[in-house]
């Protein structure tokens, strides 16, 4: 059996999602299944048994010797969040705890990082082991998650595979439930639908036209590949991006999603709240070598094709992957 937690969450489900297209049912689903909305992700997939996030430990404990990979994709991911407590207890220890137990029972784990963790990018956006520790995130979401990519690399007893993957910005189905947290592209579209216009974040940095600012948007399609590889490849531990490799502007973006439901191209700009505009990252882009270095070959969706697929056959009639 495969273990996803935060299976009812954009990520987690669409790689259950994932699994079931190749075959694999006998899933057990780890989230808090507190959030109705977040339950729809989870309808017409199969799995075996639903293991609440608070009991998983104790499960896991008591049925190891029929767990095959755990993927731990559960986390608590909102930027605006400031309580560091939170970010400690869901994201630190509690995944110290999921790591502690597959180390001693000899399970494979794959665990979700992020791409917060590099910051401004004053370091690059290299996923080498030797940086990391330089690293500034801006919230204590990216402080969180860098906390543990130190921990874990530190730690002389590692589960015998094991691979932190800092995802990019993730766009895709099944992200209805994110509210504020969701993808340029969900917002844009649903802008779209109620006033025909889009707004943007006005640049505050002069080495940026508006609209200009550069992020790595990568299909959520894409990032359940890599983890399905990852299932079968299970050596080369460390730590990965997983981005599409290319930044691209939210021009690109907001054209591409105009472009998607057949209406004219209509942006005004606004001005980024003075809150996070000294927070707001203005570009960045995955280097994908050592993924590609350990035998991933699958291309990634370019912006206009994943756009493409996700406005027509997700968002036009809010459809689940």
């Amino acid at each position: 059996m495969i273990v996803v937690t935060g299976a009812a969450g954009f990520i987690g489900s669409c790689l259950v999602s994932k699994l079931n297209q190749e075959g694999f049912n006998d899933i057990i689903i780890v989230d808090d299944f507190s959030n109705e909305t977040k339950m729809k992700n989870l309808e017409h997939k199969s799995y075996s048994q639903k293991v609440h996030r608070d009991d998983f430990i104790k499960w896991l404990r008591e049925n190891q010797r029929f767990v095959q990979m755990v993927f731990h994709i559960g986390a608590r991911t909102d930027t605006t969040e400031f309580n560091k407590e939170i970010f400690d207890k869901l994201n630190l220890n509690y995944t110290k705890a999921v790591w502690n137990t597959c180390v001693e029972f000899g399970l494979p784990l794959v665990y979700a990082s992020s791409a917060a963790t590099y910051g401004l990018g004053e370091f690059g956006y290299e996923d080498n082991h030797e940086v990391i520790d330089k690293l500034k995130p801006l919230n204590p979401y990216g402080d969180s998650k860098n906390d543990f990519d130190k921990w874990a690399i530190k730690q002389e007893r590692k589960p015998y595979f094991w691979a932190g993957l800092k995802f990019f910005n993730v766009y895709g189905p099944n992200e209805y439930h994110k509210g504020r947290m969701a993808s340029v592209i969900l917002h844009s579209h649903n802008q779209i639908q109620e006033k025909g216009e889009v707004k943007l974040f006005r640049s505050h940095n002069p080495d940026y036209k508006d609209g200009e600012q550069l992020r790595d948007f990568v299909y959520v399609k894409d990032v359940v590949e890599v983890c399905y590889f990852l299932l079968h490849h299970r050596k080369d531990s460390g730590i990965y991006n997983l981005g599409s490799g290319k930044a691209r502007t939210f021009l690109d973006l907001v054209k591409n999603t105009f472009a998607g439901v057949n209406m004219k191209l209509n942006i005004h700009f606004i001005d980024t709240p003075a809150d996070i505009r000294d927070k707001y990252q203005y570009f960045t882009e995955a280097n994908m070598t050592k993924l590609v270095s350990i035998g991933y070959n699958k291309p990634f969706h370019t912006l206009e094709q994943g756009v493409k697929d996700y406005v027509e056959n997700y968002l036009v009639g809010k459809k689940y992957y």
